[in-house]
């Protein structure tokens, strides 16, 4: 009798934590990321043409839901401008950046209900994001002399620090793992980044401020910390 009862409570033990186990399938996620990722960039300064170059991005995200996140960014590349041959001003400048940035993050998928709707599932990880961050600027290229209109010349500092508000909309794909929780995701975006000073290009002219904006698209890979969500992430 001893050991029937041992038996029949061990056997409701294992019952109760399978069906607990499959309760969770498909509400657990990381709340830590490690991502990594390319950028496209075009800056819009007082140079008077417009270059495309490349950045990186390193950053830690912290999940306070799978669809609210905190991002901690550094980004590092070159941005360009200018052409001292082809313009009035002759302008031209290469900036070997880096920014560090802290965006909050919000998905539609926090604010609506896509359990019963495919249209509202596909759109769940939809976001928009904004913070504040510092961009550092170290001008290795500069031509500040115009060879068309001889004497004139603009001002500005080879290595300065400026805020930058980034302002971000974008897509996570997110990819699951065996247990349903997202272990990696795609995440492609595009961003602006408004700086509140004028020597992201070395040149203090005009009376806009300047900015650079991204395209941009990266990996993130789950990290740990594994909590659950209150509805079920995927569908």
């Amino acid at each position: 009798m001893k050991n029937f009862i041992q038996k029949t409570f061990l056997l409701t033990i294992i019952v109760l934590a399978a069906n607990v186990a499959k309760a969770q399938t498909g509400y657990d996620f990381a709340q830590y990321d490690l991502g990594l990722g390319l950028d496209l960039n075009k800056a819009y300064t007082d140079a008077q043409t417009i270059v495309g170059t490349k950045s990186g991005r390193l950053s830690f995200n912290y999940n306070v839901s799978p669809f609210v996140n905190y991002v901690v960014e550094v980004q590092t590349g070159k941005l360009r401008g200018g052409d001292s041959l082809l313009t009035t001003t002759g302008r031209q400048f290469t900036n070997s950046f880096t920014a560090v940035m802290l965006r909050g993050q919000l998905q539609m998928g926090e604010i609506m209900d896509y359990s019963e709707s495919k249209i509202a599932n596909a759109f769940k990880n939809l976001y928009l994001s904004s913070g504040i961050g510092m961009v550092f600027n170290h001008i290795t290229e500069i031509n500040r002399a115009s060879i068309q209109y001889p004497g004139f010349y603009t001002n500005g500092d080879n290595n300065s620090s400026e805020i930058v508000i980034p302002l971000r909309i974008g897509y996570e794909f997110k990819v699951f793992n065996q247990y349903t929780q997202p272990g990696f995701k795609i995440d492609i975006g595009y961003q602006n980044n408004f700086i509140l000073g004028d020597d992201l290009d070395g040149f203090v002219a005009g009376k806009q401020k300047d900015s650079y904006s991204q395209v941009s698209i990266g990996l993130k890979f789950a990290i740990g910390g594994v909590v659950t969500y209150r509805k079920q992430i995927p569908y």
